[in-house]
């Protein structure tokens, strides 16, 4: 296991870690804490969750599993959490507010059995509340020792931005990460968050880096998906759903690439996807969110996994959205760049 900087914050975290969200749905308590135990022995210290996963069960398996282990394994664990979404149909059960962040907070801190989290996520943008606020409500908790750091989660370019610019400004905590969707089909937030990101220092959490499980093989052209699965039984619309509905055959044209390489080194699908997430820029770490413990043992197995100059460049040719010319495509890019001695 790889160890790197959490973002702009001087704490360390795996660059693999630990999604929850199935927790108390389509992974029981017993298959949870085999996860956390089989998580930790790897070497994996970063474990992610959020006051709505599975309506806080997720949170309160956490808390039981941290209660029921020695206080020698658990010091290990960084602790993430995220708050924004309704905890509640009442108007103020829900949004970036102080008051409804305040009483998320601590609910999440009694779910999960603690004093205080490593990282407290916003997990959303919420266009209701003055970024002023929510900055302000982290950075308070942050002062009472409730929260260590601070980050955003599915925030665009320019919402990192303010709030990064807002929190300078007014002397506030800063975010030091931002969890965004990322994998080889979904990369349209190179084009504006990830150099965002970059810019300011902000370390990148991707969540779903196997697209739903299309980059792990799961699916072929010929096979109908079965099972829980958010596609039903049109495969086709999961294509639709990761490359757009004009473009299905870049989503088959990375899972043939990602079937050659991982067929020449002997390894799985999911481990080349994961390999290639890693080497990109600002990533501090990769949210795996496996149903079985056999799941998350082949995604950890990643870790073992560094790809070739010429397997990272097939790829990246293999996923290339292919922006339009204006403003990220090529004229868009010639735009905003010039040669130092002059001309373009």
């Amino acid at each position: 296991m790889e160890y790197r900087n959490l973002g702009g914050g001087g704490a360390a975290v795996s660059h693999l870690a630990l999604g929850t969200m199935t927790f108390g749905g389509e992974t029981d308590r017993e298959g949870a804490f085999t996860q956390l135990d089989t998580f930790l022995a790897a070497g994996g210290t970063l474990v992610d969750t959020a006051d709505v996963y599975t309506g806080g069960t997720s949170e309160e398996i956490i808390g039981a599993w941290l209660a029921d282990r020695p206080a020698d394994v658990t010091e290990r664990v960084v602790l993430a959490t995220k708050g924004r979404f309704p905890t509640s149909g009442e108007p103020n059960g829900v949004g970036l507010s102080r008051r409804h962040l305040t009483r998320a907070l601590d609910a999440s801190l009694a779910r999960l059995g603690v004093d205080a989290v490593d990282l407290y996520q916003v997990h959303a943008w919420d266009p209701w509340t003055p970024i002023e606020e929510t900055l302000a409500a982290l950075d308070s908790f942050v002062q009472a020792g409730k929260v260590h750091y601070v980050g955003l989660s599915n925030f665009t370019g320019w919402q990192l931005q303010k709030a990064v610019d807002t929190a300078d400004a007014m002397g506030l905590t800063r975010p030091v990460t931002l969890q965004p969707q990322y994998s080889l089909l979904v990369r349209e937030i190179e084009w504006e968050i990830v150099p965002a990101a970059e810019e300011n220092g902000l370390g990148l959490l991707p969540w779903s880096p196997l697209g739903g499980g299309w980059l792990s093989g799961k699916y072929q052209r010929d096979t109908v998906p079965t099972g829980a699965t958010r596609l039903g039984e049109n495969p086709e619309r999961g294509v639709e759903r990761y490359a757009g509905r004009n473009a299905q055959q870049r989503t088959w044209d990375v899972i043939d690439a990602l079937q050659r390489i991982a067929e020449a080194r002997g390894v799985s699908m999911a481990q080349v996807s994961l390999a290639w997430l890693a080497a990109q820029p600002v990533v501090s770490s990769i949210i795996l969110g496996a149903r079985t413990t056999e799941q998350l043992v082949d995604n950890l197995g990643s870790a073992d996994v560094e790809l070739e100059p010429a397997e990272l460049a097939a790829l990246d040719e293999a996923s290339d959205p292919n922006p339009a010319d204006y403003p990220y495509g090529g004229p868009g890019e010639q735009q905003r760049s010039r040669k130092l001695t002059g001309g373009r």
